[in-house]
């Protein structure tokens, strides 16, 4: 049965709920050199659907990284963690940044399993993150909704 894809509507709904920024990393889609997606937060083979609150912006690296998964090892304690929800978590109670805002800080087990996970400190975003720093564009001034 083939599935059902996302509208323009639900895409540009997803976009602007995100004000622009992966729901993970926190990288803005207008400094970016690849396309964003709207990716599923549970995929659909794990049983996810294609309603927005299922529905996450999400940079390239972090898309390909994530794909199917829905957990990962918390490398501090050893455990599996769910990755984080952007719909069910606060992003500021799972992540931090360092001093200089080039790397993301896992907070918590979901913070920690997710930064490994979709390797969010990716040399080429921290790089990304420090040259927006110096011109005063990093970090976003992120909201979550």
């Amino acid at each position: 049965m083939p599935r059902e894809r996302l509208t323009q509507k639900q895409r540009q709904y997803v976009i602007e709920r995100a004000q622009g920024c992966c729901e993970y990393c926190l990288c803005q889609a207008q400094f970016a050199t690849q396309s964003f997606s709207v990716e599923h937060i549970i995929p659909l083979d794990a049983g996810g659907d294609n309603e927005a609150a299922n529905l996450a912006l999400a940079c390239q690296g972090c898309n390909a990284h994530k794909h199917t998964k829905q957990t990962a090892l918390d490398p501090v304690e050893g455990n599996f963690a769910p990755l984080y929800h952007p719909r069910q978590h606060h992003w500021h109670e799972h992540f931090g940044w360092n001093e200089d805002y080039t790397l993301l800080i896992g907070l918590t087990p979901i913070g920690r399993a997710t930064v490994v996970a979709l390797q969010m400190n990716r040399p080429s975003l921290v790089n990304l993150r420090r040259v927006l720093y110096a011109f005063g564009e990093h970090p976003p001034l992120y909201e979550q909704a």
